[in-house]
């Protein structure tokens, strides 16, 4: 079993980097092909020039992704849908409902399939649709999110609509652990109502986990008792 686990982690990977590198490949390509077909090619201080303005952002905000995203989706979850983008929007939202549904445990090989199957599935439905409305809504998509619309404040809310309706669940279900992260962010916004998605979720995943361990130990999530803290336990075995 071990052995099995090991050469699909392995596998994955070896697909997974090969699917990135291809992928980044193809996205340099273009503005490649059209530097040489124009033969206009920008010089290294407007490269630098332009790379210094999205660094502090962009960059910051992509490490702290894989680092809060990748335990959540898991291994070849995580190479899809940083290629095929919308983490948040779309990706993580099917995956966290296909393993609710699917009813598999974090960790296992079983919790990797769906959530690859999960991702994959978004991004082909994603594209689809995506095709579908821009061939059949082209020539009546001004009248409807025109901002003299009647439908346009409606079309404002869908990202909310969407979160709240998978938000609910959760909150209900899981009701012990969600207060804090969403009094965290309440607070933030406070001081910051502008603060960036790729900023306040890192904060909230930090400050959950955080608040999930110390009302664990402190027996809060066990009815009172006490379990024992699973930090020692990690010291003995090392």
């Amino acid at each position: 079993m071990n052995k099995t686990k090991r050469n699909y982690m392995d596998s994955t990977h070896t697909w997974g980097r090969i699917f990135m590198v291809t992928a980044i490949c193809v996205l340099v390509a273009v503005p490649v092909a059209i530097c040489i077909k124009f033969d206009a090619w920008p010089t290294f201080n407007q490269v630098f020039k332009g790379l210094l303005k999205v660094i502090p952002i962009f960059w910051t905000s992509a490490v702290l992704e894989i680092i809060v995203y990748a335990p959540m989706l898991g291994t070849g979850a995580t190479y899809l849908s940083f290629v095929t983008g919308n983490i948040t929007n779309l990706k993580l939202p099917c995956v966290l409902n296909s393993r609710e549904l699917a009813k598999t445990k974090p960790g296992t090989e079983a919790d990797e399939v769906i959530s690859t199957i999960a991702t994959a599935t978004s991004s082909i439905v994603t594209t689809v649709i995506l095709a579908v409305g821009v061939l059949a809504l082209t020539p009546v998509l001004p009248a409807l999110t025109g901002d003299d619309s009647a439908l346009k404040p409606a079309f404002d809310q869908v990202l909310p609509a969407l979160f709240g309706a998978l938000g609910a669940g959760y909150l209900a279900k899981h009701w012990r652990i969600s207060f804090v992260p969403v009094i965290a962010a309440v607070i933030v916004l406070m001081f910051d109502g502008s603060l960036g998605t790729g900023t306040l979720i890192p904060i909230c995943v930090v400050v959950s986990i955080l608040a999930a361990y110390l009302m664990y130990i402190s027996g809060f999530l066990t009815g009172g008792v006490k379990p024992e803290n699973p930090l020692k336990g990690m010291k003995k075995k090392k």
